[in-house]
């Protein structure tokens, strides 16, 4: 067992001894105080047949018949009766010491033992308290032997402090159990096993304590895709960057053996040099939306005119693909002014629309609209290229992955980089085939903004 179990039997244990002996002793004290009132009290048959006697007569004859009941002499009729009224006086004026009085009152209100004290409401409307006291023992008698002499009720103590033992122990294990394993778990995630978990150790819990190995077993897979996703990226960076610095290499061996051809070899290696600087870039982009929410170069939170930027971009657009002999078409729908950063949703944006110039087919054109529904703005681009195999639909979006319908250009971080920075905004991006061809990327932004 470890520390934490022996902390809870501790403090479990010694609660529950303090709460024995608290409500042992409050029981003990109470029963030793009526047991010293009750000895000034007659609890004999004989002095309870009496009481009975004289609250029948109170209650059928009236306080007259009381009285004469306890003048009686000689006739065996009497046998110490006395009667109390609210003022403390005796029906036959009769001395009592208050104490005595008092006691009596208790046992009536305590409603504890035989009926040897009884309170009766007379026919004239006073109360009558009536009991028989204790006499008192002559000179010389010993008194009657008590059956328990005990100053404290030991042996329900124990067994409380017994059974408190066995509850305590399987109430620690019950709560120590969970933490263990946790504890185990936690031991192999950071020895690098990050399939353990803990949520199977719980059993059937329903508790914090299965709510807390549920969270994690959420943590251990999230960071193991954050790890699997940190593998990916490192060996992905690898594969584009052996590709151009590969073809460097080989430009400036050529250009060692050919001097003749250094132009030539000088412009192979800035297009490679630009290229890798290309993807450094997208690639820091890319790691800053997904390590913080705060934008890269501290970029600040203004209002945009999402139509007005869209715009831009399709100008931009439409001047290169006019080259290639296809054509953007832009339909605006409602203006919508969302708190965002320019910046990075122009780069969102673009990335979407340049994807779809480059794939859509010659001759063809890009349709791009716009409209505000439901506090959101929405934008659509659609192109007329090949589309995208089912299956290949979400993955679009991770970064270098590739489609097989793709042709190999570019690095694969566009759309990443747009999903980042559509959730950054508090947005969703999707993608999905149209029915005539062609795939049609849609963009929600709350216009809430971030």
């Amino acid at each position: 067992m470890g520390r934490l179990f022996w902390k809870f039997f501790f403090f479990i244990w010694l609660a529950q001894l303090t709460a024995i002996a608290g409500v042992s002793g409050v029981v003990w004290l109470k029963n030793r105080a009526a047991a010293e009132r009750a000895a000034v009290i007659a609890m004999n048959p004989a002095a309870v047949f009496a009481v009975g006697s004289a609250a029948a007569t109170l209650e059928f004859g009236g306080t007259p018949a009381l009285k004469q009941l306890l003048e009686s002499r000689g006739s065996g009729r009497n046998f110490g009766v006395h009667a109390i009224d609210e003022k403390n006086q005796e029906l036959l004026g009769r001395d009592l010491p208050q104490p005595l009085v008092e006691a009596a009152r208790q046992l009536v209100d305590d409603d504890e033992g035989p009926r040897g004290v009884q309170q009766v409401r007379a026919a004239d409307g006073h109360t009558y308290l009536l009991f028989v006291p204790r006499a008192p023992r002559p000179e010389g008698m010993r008194p009657a032997p008590r059956r328990d002499r005990r100053l404290f009720p030991f042996e329900p103590v124990a067994a409380g402090v017994l059974f408190s033992l066995l509850f305590a122990a399987l109430l620690a294990h019950y709560i120590s159990q969970p933490i263990r394993s946790l504890r185990g778990a936690f031991e192999a995630v950071a020895a690098g096993d990050l399939s353990a978990r803990a949520a199977p150790l719980m059993g059937r819990r329903r508790d914090e304590l299965a709510d807390l190995g549920r969270d994690f077993d959420a943590m251990a897979e999230r960071l193991g895709q954050l790890i699997d996703g940190q593998r990916r990226l490192l060996h992905d960076v690898s594969h584009e960057m052996r590709s151009p610095l590969a073809r460097m290499q080989a430009a400036i061996g050529l250009a060692r053996q050919q001097p003749e051809k250094m132009s030539a070899t000088l412009d192979r290696v800035q297009r490679e040099t630009e290229r890798i600087d290309s993807l450094v870039e997208e690639l820091l982009t890319l790691a800053r939306l997904q390590s913080a929410a705060q934008a890269p170069g501290g970029a600040r939170v203004e209002p945009v005119s999402l139509n007005e930027l869209t715009e831009g971009i399709v100008d931009d657009a439409r001047f290169e693909a006019e080259a290639g002999g296809r054509m953007v078409e832009f339909k605006a729908g409602t203006d919508a002014v969302m708190p965002g950063r320019p910046e990075l949703l122009h780069r969102a944006i673009e990335n979407v629309v340049r994807n779809a110039v480059r794939h859509t087919a010659a001759g063809t054109g890009v349709a791009i609209t716009s409209a505000v529904a439901d506090g959101r703005w929405r934008l659509q681009v659609a192109d007329h290229g090949p589309g995208v195999p089912a299956v290949e639909l979400t993955a679009i979006f991770e970064p270098f992955f590739r489609g097989s319908t793709s042709g190999g250009d570019g690095h694969g971080l566009g759309l990443a980089i747009a999903r980042r920075v559509v959730e950054t905004h508090g947005g969703t991006i999707t993608a999905a085939n149209r029915a005539g061809g062609g795939l049609l990327v849609e963009i929600m932004l709350p216009l809430a903004g971030v």
